[in-house]
C-alpha cells in the first residue's frame, strides 16, 4: 500500500511543479511510509523526489525501522553528537540533488528545528507549502481506512457507555475525563488519542474547547463530552450532550434545536455538493430558531489520521464532496456563562449519499 502511495505522491509532486517533498514525523509520513517516529530533540526528515527517489535522515538508533520500509530509500543516519547532524542533512541533499530545487513542506507540521537543517543543507532551495499536495492524497479514504475509522468509532462509543454509570452530580469534570481515558484504553484504543477528552459541565460547556477542571457537576447542568479513539492509526471524534438531573426548559429547547441542526447537516452531505452546503443546512436551523449568534464555529472538519484535516465544513468552502471523504457534523449552541450543547457525528461520503459511522443516541439523556 505504501509503495502505491509513493507513486501517487510522485505524480502529485510533478503536477504541483515541485522537485521534492520533505516530511518530518507525523501522519503524512506514516501514510506515505508506514513508519512511526517520535517528534523529539533528534530531527527526522524523509525526502521524496519527483523522480521517485527517497531518503531518510534519522538517528542511528532508529535505523532498524527501515527494514519495514516497502520501497527502497537511502538512509543517512547520525550519532548522538549534534555537531554531526548538519552533515547527514547535507549528504542527503547532495545525494538527491536538492540544492536550488523546490522542496515542498507541510507548513502545519514542519518544525523550525528540521526546517533550519533543511535550509542549511540546501541553501539555494525554495520551500513552497505542500499541504494541499499531501492532503489531496489523503482526503479520499479507501475501504481499509474507513474500516479502521469504524473500529475507532466502536471503541469510543463502548468506552463512553462504560463511563456513563459513573457520572452524577458531585463528580468533577476531571474525574469523568480520567475514567473515560481508562475505558478508551480498555476497549481497544491506541494510547495516542486523537485529542484529550473534553468534559465540560454547566458554564464550562459554553466553551467549545474547554479543558476538564475540578468543578463538580451540579443538578441542572448540561454536560458536553467530546472524545475519540485511535485504532490502526485512524481516529473517531464524537460529541454528545447530557443533562444532569432536571434542567431549565430553555436548555431542552436548545438541545432539540442542535439535534435538528445535526440531522440537517448530515442530510445535506452527499457526493457532488460543496462542503458549504453542510454548514449552511445546519446553521440555518439554528439561525431560524433565534440562536445563530451562539453557534460560533464551523459545522465540521475532515477526519482520518488526524482529528482535524481536510475537508472543512464552512459556509465559504466550495470544495465538492466526493466518495471516500470523511468528516464531522457538529453544530452547537453556547450560551456564555450558562450552558452549551454540541452533537457531533462522523460521516463518510458514499457513491450515492453519506453514512454516519456513529450510532449513539442523539436525544437528550438525563443522568441522575
Amino acid at each position: 500500500m505504501a509503495s502505491a502511495r509513493l507513486e501517487k505522491l510522485t505524480a502529485a509532486l510533478r503536477a504541483a511543479d515541485m522537485d521534492a517533498l520533505a516530511l518530518n514525523p507525523g501522519p503524512s509520513l506514516v501514510y506515505t511510509t508506514g513508519l512511526h517516529f517520535h517528534l523529539m530533540e533528534r530531527p527526522v526528515i524523509a525526502f521524496f523526489t519527483v523522480n521517485g527517489d527517497a531518503a531518510l535522515v534519522l538517528p542511528g538508533l532508529e535505523t532498524a525501522k527501515l527494514d519495514a520500509l516497502p520501497f527502497d530509500a537511502q538512509a543517512f543516519p547520525y550519532g548522538e553528537n549534534p555537531a554531526g547532524w548538519n552533515t547527514a542533512f547535507r549528504d542527503a541533499a547532495q545525494a538527491l540533488g536538492l540544492d536550488g530545487k523546490r522542496i515542498g513542506v507541510e507548513t502545519l507540521h514542519m518544525r523550525l528545528l528540521e526546517f533550519r537543517y533543511l535550509q542549511a543543507a540546501a541553501p539555494r532551495a525554495t520551500f513552497p507549502d505542500a499541504g494541499q499536495v499531501v492532503s489531496a492524497l489523503r482526503i479520499r479514504k479507501d475501504a481499509g481506512e474507513i474500516a479502521a475509522m469504524r473500529r475507532a468509532v466502536a471503541v469510543a462509543q463502548s468506552a463512553l457507555q462504560a463511563t456513563l454509570p459513573q457520572i452524577k452530580a458531585g463528580v468533577t469534570e476531571r474525574e469523568i475525563a480520567a475514567e473515560l481515558v481508562v475505558q478508551l484504553l480498555r476497549h481497544g484504543s491506541q494510547p495516542e488519542f486523537p485529542f484529550q477528552p473534553i468534559v465540560s459541565g454547566g458554564p464550562n460547556s459554553a466553551n467549545p474547547h474547554a479543558a476538564p477542571g475540578d468543578r463538580p457537576l451540579q443538578p441542572g447542568d448540561l454536560l458536553v463530552i467530546d472524545w475519540g479513539a485511535t485504532v490502526d492509526g485512524y481516529i473517531s471524534d464524537i460529541t454528545r450532550t447530557f443533562a444532569v438531573g432536571e434542567i431549565d426548559p430553555e436548555y431542552r429547547k436548545i438541545h432539540e434545536i442542535v439535534q435538528r441542526a445535526n440531522a440537517a447537516g448530515r442530510a445535506a452531505a452527499k457526493p457532488g455538493v460543496p462542503c458549504a452546503a453542510v454548514d449552511i443546512a445546519a446553521r440555518k436551523v439554528i439561525e431560524e430558531a433565534g440562536y445563530g449568534e451562539y453557534f460560533t464555529h464551523r459545522t465540521g472538519h475532515g477526519i482520518g489520521m488526524e482529528a482535524h484535516e481536510t475537508p472543512y465544513m464552512r459556509a465559504d468552502n466550495q470544495r465538492v464532496l466526493e466518495p471516500g471523504m470523511a468528516f464531522t457534523v457538529e453544530p452547537g449552541v453556547y450560551l456564555p456563562g450558562r450552558n452549551g450543547v454540541r452533537i457531533e457525528d462522523d460521516m463518510v461520503i458514499t457513491e450515492d449519499g453519506a453514512v454516519s459511522l456513529t450510532s449513539l443516541p442523539r436525544e437528550l439523556q438525563v443522568l441522575e
